[in-house]
């Protein structure tokens, strides 16, 4: 009997779900991790984690660092060259940590991974942060660096709304007290870039859609003034206060809908993002929400993947100067 072809429907899952059991099983042991994550990073050619270096052999040392570089002459793992060299965690719990930041849209809170995972505090948010650190998702090989076609766009704000009423700046809406963050979505792909920016004037915005958006392609945004004059592209609004939301192709739902996922993390997750460490969240959420349309388990790899030359101190992490 011929197997019958996948074929995908509106309205079934088409992804390769990894359920909890299944992940269990497939990390039982750190021998089993250790094997998934030499696979995911290294292949078929292992290479030094410092240089890059393939003139790399195996040793009989029984030394936590089992392998050893001809050219930089020192010993190697497969923590070596990512975060995972400073952190001290086991690979079982590094496998797990990225499949609960992978598969939680809303992010998973420092506290909670530390329940979890049963982390000695405070190694498990340190852990924890590590797989959340922006300076990871931010190196995943498909982050949008260059928009193709589609730009709908638009800034929000965080970081006053969740106050008590009494320590808020004012109470009128508007970005008193709040950083702006700015976003683009491509329609081709569904990739979305996001991040801090200083003002929402003409000339702050302007310069980011010059940076991201290619000349010549159709821009969606709503009706404020910044995004007047934009030269070179083909830019369409819609008057949201006018109650217009849709204008034939014309609209900002898909960049509106990641900043309500966003704000949803922020509510319901973390419940305070500081402005020294917002641009790093936007990456964190911009990360996962890229690679959403992959099997679980290639959302996992590409996590792993993305950490290769990504060496992370805590000092760095926590912003502190080294």
């Amino acid at each position: 009997m011929k197997k019958r072809k996948k074929v995908k429907s509106p309205g079934k899952a088409y992804r390769r779900v990894l359920t909890i059991l299944e992940l269990a099983q497939m990390f039982s042991t750190e021998e089993k991790a250790t094997r998934w994550f030499e696979e995911v990073r290294w292949g078929n050619i292992r290479f030094c984690g410092c240089y890059g270096s393939i003139a790399t052999r195996k040793t009989n040392t029984g030394r936590p660092m089992p392998f050893w570089c001809r050219d930089c002459r020192s010993y190697f793992s497969i923590w070596t060259g990512t975060p995972m060299e400073s952190s001290g965690l086991p690979l079982q719990k590094w496998a797990i940590a990225i499949y609960l930041r992978c598969t939680n849209l809303k992010g998973i809170s420092s506290l909670k991974m530390h329940r979890i995972e049963n982390m000695a505090y405070p190694r498990g948010p340190h852990g924890s942060s590590y797989i959340g650190s922006g300076k990871v998702w931010d190196c995943l090989k498909i982050k949008p660096v260059s928009m193709s076609r589609w730009g709908p766009m638009k800034p929000t704000w965080a970081g006053e709304s969740n106050k008590h009423a009494s320590k808020k700046l004012r109470k009128e809406r508007g970005g008193v007290g709040k950083t702006a963050v700015f976003g683009i979505k491509t329609r081709i792909t569904g990739q979305v870039y996001a991040r801090t920016v200083e003002s929402t004037d003409r000339e702050t915005l302007h310069g980011l859609i010059n940076k991201h958006v290619r000349k010549g392609h159709h821009i969606y945004t709503d009706e404020a003034l910044a995004y007047k004059k934009l030269h070179g592209y083909r830019h369409k609004s819609v008057k949201h206060s006018a109650g217009q939301y849709v204008d034939d192709m014309a609209h900002t739902n898909g960049i509106e809908s990641f900043w309500s996922m966003l704000k949803h993390g922020y509510h319901g997750t973390y419940h305070k993002m500081s402005p020294k460490h917002l641009d790093q969240n936007c990456n964190e959420f911009a990360g996962r929400h890229n690679i959403r349309e992959l099997d679980t388990i290639e959302q996992m790899e590409e996590a792993v993947r993305a950490m290769n030359g990504r060496v992370l101190p805590y000092g760095k992490l926590v912003g502190k100067d080294l």
